[in-house]
């Protein structure tokens, strides 16, 4: 048996594409997720697809929060590593509900890192975000760029940051590896697992994806007034499968180098790319028009966001490989196969 990982937001969009790798990697997953925004089907699935490794998955349907039954999977199992995605996620609804943001994103971490502390795993990798970075003066944003959340949702992964840092002070023990996502898309190149968001998308992908199957009529642009090449916002995109294989190198460097301290990342491609780009490209795969209407800027959008990756290719050895016609000839391979997502279409629509 292999390294074993406590993945915690292991069913959703980008827990279970890195569940996925782990297994392959010949690491022991156990998945532990409340289902609020995810799928016990993707679980399933990912079994399926680590073909003979799938039997080193478990799953167990918890919400972190409840400390008494988290402790009852530390208590049957040691964990060498936890890697947290356990989250809420949306933008928009963070500023419409920011008690239940806090609530769910910050008393659950600090749940999970008081039970990671009683059963002696001091070793986590953090899901956290690009949103830390609000509106960026200067470009690429660098793992030293000024921090500005911008929302509920991004300070709740800027304070996540926070308490991890101050936790390795406390306790040099602990092995922090914060990951700030740039924008994953795509999905794994079987068609079978990929991203299967809870009601509206807040992502441009998920709309595209929803427009190409006829689930959404149009595509709303949100802003094409911006000094970029084209007038609309340009975002860093990164193929979930090389997201997910950066949580595995941020893994094999704790395991690797004893100096760990708590160290952030950043993981994203370090090129832009438009709405419109992305667009075009995904209509090339897919071989669907996608309609759009115009709609204003929204409140809060950065115009221009993209990475420097130079740390995470130098010090964790892992670079993005994937390239937007790759990610669009994906994210159109698993929609095609999954219009409804995990789920069928809802009758009352």
């Amino acid at each position: 048996m292999g390294r074993c990982v406590l993945v915690t937001g292991g069913a959703g969009y980008v827990g279970s594409h890195t569940v996925l790798q782990l297994l392959l990697e010949g690491f022991t997953a156990v998945v532990v997720d409340n289902l609020d925004n995810s799928s016990e089907f993707a679980v399933q699935r990912v079994a399926q697809l680590a073909g003979e490794f799938g039997k080193n998955l478990t799953f167990h349907r918890i919400d972190i929060r409840d400390i008494e039954a988290l402790e009852k999977v530390f208590s049957t199992t040691k964990f060498d590593a936890v890697i947290h995605f356990a989250g809420l996620k949306a933008v928009g609804e963070s500023v419409q509900k920011p008690l239940l943001y806090y609530k769910n994103n910050i008393i659950g971490t600090i749940a999970l890192l008081e039970v990671m502390a009683a059963y002696g795993c001091k070793k986590l990798v953090f899901s956290s975000s690009a949103t830390v970075y609000g509106w960026p003066k200067d470009l690429p944003c660098t793992e030293e760029s000024p921090l500005c959340a911008m929302n509920p949702y991004g300070q709740t992964k800027l304070m996540i940051e926070e308490i991890c840092h101050d936790i390795h002070r406390a306790d040099s023990d602990w092995k922090i590896m914060l990951l700030r996502y740039f924008n994953p898309v795509g999905a794994h190149s079987s068609g079978h697992i990929g991203e299967d968001p809870r009601g509206i998308p807040n992502n441009l992908m998920p709309l595209i994806q929803q427009v190409s199957v006829g689930r959404r009529p149009t595509l709303a642009v949100f802003g094409n007034d911006y000094s970029t090449k084209d007038g609309t916002g340009v975002r860093d995109y990164i193929h979930v499968v090389d997201l997910a294989d950066g949580h595995i190198a941020a893994l094999h460097k704790f395991f690797e180098d004893p100096n760990i301290g708590c160290e952030v990342y950043n993981l994203g491609t370090g090129n832009g790319t438009s709405v419109l780009e992305m667009v075009a490209a995904f209509e090339k795969a897919s071989g669907k028009k996608i309609p759009l209407v115009m709609a204003g800027r929204r409140p809060g959008d950065a115009e221009i966001l993209y990475a420097c990756t130079a740390k995470a290719e130098k010090e964790l050895n892992w670079k993005a490989k994937y390239s937007i016609e790759e990610m669009c000839r994906d994210q159109w391979n698993w929609a095609s196969k999954n219009p409804w997502g995990y789920g069928l279409p809802d009758p009352a629509n």
